[in-house]
């Protein structure tokens, strides 16, 4: 990805010209939508209207909903699909779904014929303000939740909030996730608004907007994560071992679940080694245990958890490194943690 290219991002309502613009000015020849089993049945016929309104030729590619989708086998039955249709580097791929198909088509796409165009139309929560934003593609690897990947942004991010319709109620949450840690990293006042707010709901467009705004502006300082990004990453060290640990069970948990699990976690953490105040971590402890039900793990797993967050890629050799808090609206990154540290707070999490 290009250090100084910004990318570019739209919150509509429901008008569908600015994509179809981009499409006739581009005059392509071949466009290949990405869905899943579940954006094929509920997003993907409103897609398919407009196009063939407008007499859009295109050929779908459809993969099964879930992480378990986020791996190299799919990955080459898509670069297969795509060599059988003799797709050019002039082709363009539509992403239409949430952040596990944002995720694998911005990697299928960036890897293809060393890299093809594509857009981005997230239809979750966590996919319109967090996964689709940023450049960042990937998918998982040896049970390591995204271990390859690549930078790559997309030519343009349509985000349409009448998609989040089509939620059901933990894919919404899981999306909310994401909203209180943007909030918690940037933003004391957004954070007590959000104190406020019933997160079972959908979100109002005010949401959207200073999610998208934080995440963007966050990227554009440092788009290759050598600094500043780093903050994306509260409560992404131990969550995403929570999320890989109950894949490689055989019983995913949505994304934002296991985020909301490693919050808990890294703001105990935060008042252990950095300047987080203890009222400041019951406010966030109570306002994830509202929402998300605590995870269910056996002690015996633990030194497990431990090993899965020493092949995090924000590490330095095999030393556990986090963001933590330093207050509320104010992320601290590079912290390193010793493995006693993390034990006592796994031990915090499901005990208290």
């Amino acid at each position: 990805m290009n250090d100084s290219k910004i990318e570019d991002v739209s919150l509509l309502d429901h008008s569908w010209e600015p994509l179809l613009k981009l499409l006739k000015e581009n005059e392509r020849k071949q466009v290949f939508v990405l869905v899943d089993s579940n954006t094929s049945l509920h997003c993907l016929p409103q897609l398919e209207l407009v196009l063939e309104n407008e007499q859009i030729q295109y050929s779908i590619l459809e993969v099964e909903a879930g992480e378990t989708s986020k791996g190299l086998e799919v990955c080459a039955s898509l670069w297969n699909a795509l060599t059988e249709e003799q797709a050019s580097r002039q082709s363009l791929l539509i992403n239409l779904g949430g952040g596990m198909i944002t995720d694998l088509g911005g990697f299928v796409a960036a890897v293809y014929k060393r890299g093809i165009e594509f857009i981005n139309i997230p239809t979750s929560l966590l996919g319109m303000i967090d996964a689709s934003i940023g450049g960042k593609c990937g998918i998982d690897f040896n049970g390591y939740k995204n271990q390859l990947g690549a930078f790559q942004t997309p030519q343009k991010t349509f985000i349409y909030p009448s998609f989040l319709k089509t939620l059901p109620k933990d894919e919404l949450k899981s999306g909310y996730a994401e909203v209180i840690k943007h909030a918690l990293i940037a933003d004391q006042n957004y954070w007590e608004e959000l104190e406020q707010s019933n997160l079972s709901e959908l979100p109002d467009v005010a949401i959207l907007q200073r999610s998208i705004e934080i995440k963007s502006s966050i990227v554009a300082a440092d788009p290759l994560e050598k600094g500043e990004r780093k903050k994306l990453n509260f409560g992404h060290t131990i969550g995403h071992a929570f999320e890989s640990y109950f894949l490689e069970k055989g019983n995913p948990i949505p994304h934002g679940f296991a985020i909301a699990a490693g919050m808990f976690c890294e703001a105990k953490l935060s008042v252990m080694v950095s300047t987080l105040l203890q009222e400041s971590l019951e406010a966030i402890l109570a306002m994830i245990d509202k929402n998300y039900q605590r995870l269910q793990i056996d002690s015996t797993d633990f030194t497990d958890l431990i090993e899965l967050m020493k092949q995090d890629k924000k590490n330095q050799g095999a030393q556990i490194n986090c963001t933590l808090l330093s207050g509320i609206g104010i992320a601290t990154i590079d912290q390193e943690i010793e493995d006693e540290l993390i034990l006592e707070t796994l031990k915090f999490y499901f005990r208290s």
